[in-house]
């Protein structure tokens, strides 16, 4: 079982290195880029696990590890 965790800062919370890519995207010629807000991926291989039970693992694991929800929001899913 696989799942891909995406943590992302939420949207009231400033982005500095976002804002960095989007300054950096602009001086290349890359105008169009309005916005950027950069996160975290992460990919997690669980095995021997229900589905429902790899759900309920990824989301404890992404709330009590990968993300600090004071400042960021996530969201996964389970691909295998």
């Amino acid at each position: 079982m696989r799942a891909h965790v995406w943590v992302m800062p939420k949207q009231s919370v400033l982005d500095p290195q976002g804002k960095t890519i989007q300054h950096t995207l602009a001086s290349l010629g890359f105008a169009a880029v309005k916005d950027v807000r950069q996160g975290k991926f992460f990919v997690l291989d669980l095995g021997g696990v229900s589905r429902d039970e790899a759900a309920k693992q990824v989301e404890r694991i992404s709330r009590d590890v990968l993300a600090n929800l004071v400042i960021e929001d996530f969201r996964f899913e389970i691909v295998e």
